[in-house]
This record gives C-alpha cells, sequence and structure tokens, in this order.
C-alpha cells in the first residue's frame, strides 16, 4: 500500500466551510442555518428577569451609598471593586447576548447521506460530525421565544457525541426526514443488500392482550 505523506497536511488550516470537509463522494441532501432573531432573543431573555432584578437591587445600593454624605472616600475602593464583583449575573447576561451575536454568522448545519454536521465557533471555526450509525434519537423543542418565531430546535442523541440544530424554520420536517435517513443508513449497514433474501415476510408478530 502506498502512503500519502500529505493526507493529514493539505489545506488543513483552509478547511472553514462544510463543503471544505466533505469526504470524496459525500452529498449534502440539506443545509440550513439558524433563524437570527430568535437565536438572538433566545440569549437576551435567557437570565433576563435575575439580571435585571439583580442589577436594580445593585444599582439601589451603589446610589445609595454614592449620594451619601456619610459614605467616606475611602469606601469606595472597596464599594467599586465588589460591586463589580457582585454584578456577575449581569455580567454573564451581557456575555451571552454578545456571544450569540457574534457566533451566529458562523453557524451553519448540513445533514449528507454520511453524517450531520454542525459548523459554529465565534473566534475560530469548530465542526462537530455525528455518523448516521451512531444516532439514537431525534427530537424536537419549541420554547417560547421559538413558537414567536416560529421555529423550533432538533436534538440529536448518539451513542457517542449529540447535537442541537437551533432555531429552524422546518424543524419537524428536518427531524422526521433525518430519523428516516439514520434508519436506512443503519440499515444498509447492518444488513447489505447482497445479504437480504429476494423474498422478505417481514414483520407479522402478533401481541395478545396478556404478553405482559
Amino acid at each position: 500500500m502506498q502512503i500519502n505523506e500529505r493526507y493529514f497536511n493539505d489545506n488543513t488550516n483552509q478547511m472553514h466551510e462544510i463543503d471544505d470537509v466533505l469526504t470524496d463522494g459525500e452529498k449534502i441532501l440539506w443545509r440550513g442555518k439558524p433563524n437570527k432573531t430568535s437565536y438572538i432573543w433566545a440569549a437576551v431573555l435567557k437570565m433576563m428577569p435575575i439580571a435585571l432584578l439583580w442589577l436594580a437591587i445593585d444599582g439601589g445600593f451603589i446610589a445609595m451609598m454614592l449620594t451619601s454624605d456619610e459614605t467616606p472616600t475611602e469606601m469606595l475602593w472597596f464599594i467599586i471593586p465588589f460591586f463589580a464583583i457582585h454584578l456577575a449575573p449581569v455580567w454573564i447576561w451581557i456575555g451571552n447576548i454578545v456571544k450569540a451575536v457574534a457566533e451566529i454568522k458562523n453557524i451553519e448545519y448540513a445533514i449528507t447521506d454520511k453524517r450531520v454536521i454542525v459548523r459554529s465557533g465565534m473566534v475560530g471555526i469548530d465542526f462537530k460530525f455525528i455518523n448516521h450509525t451512531e444516532i439514537d434519537s431525534v427530537n424536537v423543542k419549541v420554547s417560547f421565544v421559538d413558537k414567536l418565531c416560529k421555529v423550533g430546535d432538533v436534538y440529536i442523541n448518539s451513542t457517542s457525541n449529540s447535537a442541537v440544530l437551533f432555531d429552524l424554520t422546518d424543524p419537524y420536517y428536518v427531524a422526521k426526514n433525518l430519523q428516516k435517513l439514520s434508519f436506512d443508513v443503519k440499515t444498509d449497514v447492518q444488513y447489505p443488500n447482497s445479504m437480504r433474501p429476494d423474498d422478505n415476510n417481514g414483520y407479522h408478530t402478533t401481541y395478545t392482550d396478556d404478553t405482559f
């Protein structure tokens, strides 16, 4: 066997798009991106009640201390760093919003005849791959924000990995066809055409009322 020493070196740093990571003969059957409005609003609404309540309480204490004539100037050296740390839930909330805005442009999904590909990343580009033979279940979840934006999330669970296709405009269509595709691929792998009998009576087992 002849070994190509450049097999793992050709353009590995230039693979930023889904088409760049396809294997020979691999075909994309579906591709999509999250709904931008829903994706960002989900980040805004997540933790928002807690963050705003936290900010209101801390803001009241800060305003009271800064406007009080009885607050020593030296106390500011303690007050400022204390509340900077104490406002952590607010910073986390803002950080999640900034992250959602920054990463939405890099998120893309694809379903090929071999696997599911998830492209993501805020600074660098990350890829997640789930082979159809590894998929255990496919579920659809629709949150309040998703319902308002007429989108839904497709959750994919596998034996070694999991992924979520966020904010799809056609989640039920994608989930239904992905389930069928996964089943068909697994059947072809486990029972190749050459091993299938010409005559197959199929599944005709009958259960009675006292089965359990």
